[in-house]
């Protein structure tokens, strides 16, 4: 169930890049959605490891 809190982000992709991200997620194991969340959290996790940690 989704969860009300959650923000919701629309984004445009071209047919390629939106075939090769199916392929990567089915290959491990994720959700086109849940591999997206993944490399978001990575790109977050590297920021803050050069940056520091981002407040709220």
């Amino acid at each position: 169930m989704r969860n009300k809190n959650n923000k919701h982000i629309g984004i445009e992709v071209e047919p390629e890049l939106h075939y090769k991200l199916h392929y990567i997620s089915k290959y491990e194991g994720r959700s086109a959605n849940g591999q997206i969340l993944y490399l978001i959290r990575q790109c977050i996790q590297k920021f803050e490891d050069e940056h520091g940690k981002i407040e709220e």
